[in-house]
């Protein structure tokens, strides 16, 4: 595993990780293909918007069509025809987050599919196994988080969990090439924060994602935590915060030191007829859209504001044609992946703390410690 840390400016990191399916350039966002699919993209389109890893889910891929179905057809790459790089979660949040009567030992978790009812088992093992089944170029630890307002003593107890599985995890085959991350944990405490990144950050994981955060807690309170565990996460190693993926949000986390990020907001919102603005998220379908002739965001380079007006998507919309999801998804997502890549390029170069100013004054509604 090669991690080159090319620049630093403050907080912020430009780097490359190296990996089997080509160089990832960090700070990095993921769009979630969590069902071995971009929704309403196909890969080249997804290649063209400047990405060069996606994520997939192990829980969703393992209910269907299954990891070992998968395997068979030449792994996840082939399967979904996407050529980059692709990094599969362990499935530890959906396992908590889905199913409330989750049965959680030390060997692992017993729950319930979703998808027909059906009694399921992960452990670190099996959620390593599986991952390699997927051919994954990253694969994630099997962690347990906890959601807000979690009480320090829940936190600990699952933080403690998600330790001893991370060493399970470690201690499992690796498939040939195939890099593996920790996942810190910590509840919404300081000081478990900080415990989790020294004693995470002393196993020689070839990267770390930072997990649990962003799930209804104060976004003051989110980068506080965040930064108490960048600052002591080995520097030679990337990050990965999990999940997170508002304009705001990523300026402030690559600020305080993460290279990696995903979210499923950007294909989401736009299943709603919602998309990123340079002026703030709008909602498509308002009728103030009716006759408007202006691209979408004035000033994007994406196909959809080269070529359509926020008129023609809001009719689009309001007729149910599938086109308005993909026109929309298109925008979002080059959004986000010119936007990182607007301030990856500008650390080390001098120009950073002017464009951090500049796009927080666009994108931050308050003030962050």
């Amino acid at each position: 595993m090669s991690f080159e840390l090319l620049a630093e400016e403050g907080g912020a990191r430009r780097g490359r990780l190296s990996t089997a399916h080509g160089p990832i350039d960090t700070p990095a966002f993921m769009p979630v293909g969590t069902q071995a699919t971009v929704k309403a993209l196909i890969p080249d389109e997804v290649a063209g918007l400047g990405a060069q890893v996606l994520l997939g889910n192990t829980y969703h891929l393992a209910l269907r069509p299954g990891a070992d179905r998968i395997a068979r057809l030449g792994g996840l790459h082939r399967f979904m025809g996407w050529n980059g790089a692709i990094l599969t979660d362990s499935g530890g949040f959906q396992v908590f987050s889905l199913d409330h009567l989750v049965r959680v030992s030390d060997d692992g978790a017993t729950f319930r599919s979703h998808l027909d009812g059906s009694e399921q088992r992960f452990t670190p093992e099996s959620v390593m196994a599986m991952q390699r089944e997927l051919g994954s170029d990253i694969a994630m630890a099997f962690d347990q988080p906890v959601a807000w307002p979690a009480t320090p003593a829940a936190a600990r107890a699952a933080m403690e969990q998600t330790h001893r599985w991370a060493v399970r995890c470690l201690d499992d085959e690796r498939a040939p090439g195939q890099l593996r991350f920790g996942i810190v944990q910590g509840g919404f405490d300081q000081e478990l924060r900080r415990e989790s990144a020294h004693m995470l950050g002393a196993l020689p994981f070839d990267g770390f994602g930072i997990g649990g955060l962003s799930l209804g807690e104060p976004k003051a309170l989110t980068f506080s935590l965040l930064s108490a565990q960048t600052a002591i996460l080995p520097r030679d190693r990337p990050r990965y915060l999990m999940g997170v993926g508002t304009p705001a949000d990523l300026i402030e986390a690559i600020v305080r030191g993460v290279d990696m990020f995903d979210c499923v907001l950007p294909t989401r919102i736009a299943r709603n007829g919602s998309i990123l603005t340079r002026g703030g998220r709008i909602n498509l379908r308002n009728h103030r859209f009716i006759e408007d002739p202006a691209p979408p965001d004035e000033g994007c380079d994406c196909y959809t504001c080269q070529r359509f007006t926020r008129a023609y998507l809001r009719h689009l919309f309001m007729a149910g044609e599938i086109l308005g999801h993909r026109l929309a998804s298109i925008h979002n997502l080059r959004l986000l992946v010119r936007l990182v890549g607007q301030v990856r390029d500008a650390i080390g170069g001098g120009r950073f703390d002017d464009l951090v100013t500049s796009l927080r004054e666009q994108w931050v509604q308050a003030p962050l410690p």
